[in-house]
């Protein structure tokens, strides 16, 4: 499979594009600065803006598959996540691309994956103190609902650098209990998602 990826040198996108490139897939790594990329005939390094249609349609031209795991890099980044996705859906849609997965959080969403505890409690202080990050991942999956392609959205809750281990999933509810998951094993989840056609037009949460 062909997979273009943005933010492949973040915490999430250096497990995607080392697992990817272990699943025999050649990958684009669209990216400012390619120092920390690993070296592989299957992958192809891309300096661009990814907030430029323009600059990146080419990089997206021809593949199977997209991947965003754009995050924030602290408080202050703004609408990072938003203005990517809006972004990278606009150069998919001149460049006729169609598969489209974008990582945001599950922190942002109460529902009835959710227990008691975390609706009454938990979930309500994160929300107040990580306020502009929360609103720019829920702008961000507006746009991807609304970007006319094959979307799935991954929902992770707090990340962590653990080693791999097994790990629960839900289509279009949080994880119950699922309150952490290292990078590694949302990589997984995400190259699993691409092979599964099943999960277009949907959301996976992931936790432990």
């Amino acid at each position: 499979m062909k997979i273009t990826i943005f933010g492949a040198t973040g915490g999430t996108g250096r497990h995607v594009v080392e697992q990817a490139l272990e699943a025999g897939h050649h990958v684009t790594a669209v990216v400012r600065d390619p120092a920390g990329l690993p070296s592989s005939g299957s992958l192809e390094p891309v300096v661009a803006d990814v907030m430029r249609p323009e600059a990146i349609e080419a990089s997206v031209a021809g593949r199977d598959a997209v991947i965003s795991a754009l995050g924030p890099r602290g408080r202050g980044a703004g609408q990072v996540c938003a203005e990517g996705a809006h972004s990278i859906a606009a150069a998919m849609r001149a460049a006729r691309a169609r598969r489209l997965v974008v990582v945001t959080a599950g922190g942002h969403v109460v529902d009835a994956g959710d227990d008691l505890l975390n609706r009454v409690l938990v979930k309500p202080l994160l929300r107040r103190f990580l306020r502009e990050g929360f609103a720019d991942f829920a702008r961000t999956e507006e746009i991807v609902r609304g970007s006319g392609l094959d979307w799935t959205i991954m929902r992770p809750p707090r990340l962590t650098d653990g080693a791999r281990r097994p790990y629960r999933s839900a289509v279009d509810r949080n994880v119950r209990g699922g309150i952490t998951i290292a990078r590694a094993d949302l990589a997984h989840a995400i190259l699993a998602a691409l092979d599964d056609p099943a999960t277009a037009g949907h959301t996976i949460s992931v936790g432990y």
